[in-house]
Order: structure tokens, then C-alpha cells, then sequence
């Protein structure tokens, strides 16, 4: 069985142009970086950009890595609309919560969520 989550590994086919997104973007912290391999701490899980020459954008869905926002979901929003991320919608409201989903810069499915006001 399974007791947690080690880390997430994302394919990248520009190393440089990923860790700039993953760091100037999102404002994460990278922990290692090679052309092969860099590591993303998002506040305690380790997201692995892992190097591949084949990779390639993808619209046919696959994991999503969610991320929660500093601040409310829509400055996060309008903050990484001005730094060029590909948004791919507005929020959405559903009873468990508001997402809103975006690319990085090598086309992987990533998310803001925020969980509902009571």
C-alpha cells in the first residue's frame, strides 16, 4: 500500500525554459537543477522535472498537479496571467471547492485549488 505521495514527476522537453516557469511563475523554489533532472519544492512535495528529448505537448489529459495559492485564487490568477501562463479558462465554483486550470511551458495540465468558504 501506498502512505503518501514521494514526489511528482513531470516531463520537460526545455529544462531552462521549465525551471524558469516552475520558479518565476509559480514562485516555487528549485532545490537541484541539470539538463536532465531539476527539483521543484512546492512547500513539502518534491515535483522532479524529468528531461526527455521526446517529450511533447499533450491535450489528451493525464494527472493534473494542483497547486493551493498564497493569496486568494483570483490574484493568483490575474499574477500568473501577467507573467504569460497559458490559463486554459476562468475559475470554476463547485460545492468542494474553486479551480482554475493552466499549462506550464512544456504543455503539462496544472491547477489552482481553493476549498469552499463555509
Amino acid at each position: 500500500m501506498a502512505s503518501g505521495v514521494a514526489a511528482v514527476w513531470v516531463p520537460v522537453s526545455d529544462m531552462e525554459r521549465a525551471v524558469a516557469f516552475y520558479r518565476d511563475t509559480l514562485g516555487l523554489t528549485v532545490k537541484d537543477q541539470s539538463e536532465d533532472w531539476s527539483e521543484i519544492d512546492a512547500n513539502g512535495l518534491m515535483i522532479g522535472l524529468n528531461g526527455r528529448e521526446s517529450a511533447s505537448p499533450s491535450s489528451g489529459g493525464g494527472a493534473v498537479v494542483t497547486f493551493q495559492p498564497d493569496g486568494s485564487i483570483e490574484d493568483e490568477l490575474e499574477a500568473i496571467r501577467s507573467k504569460g501562463a497559458d490559463v486554459q479558462g476562468e475559475i470554476s465554483e463547485h460545492p468542494w471547492g474553486k479551480i482554475v486550470p493552466f499549462k506550464d511551458s512544456e504543455g503539462n495540465d496544472l491547477q489552482f485549488y481553493a476549498p469552499p468558504t463555509h
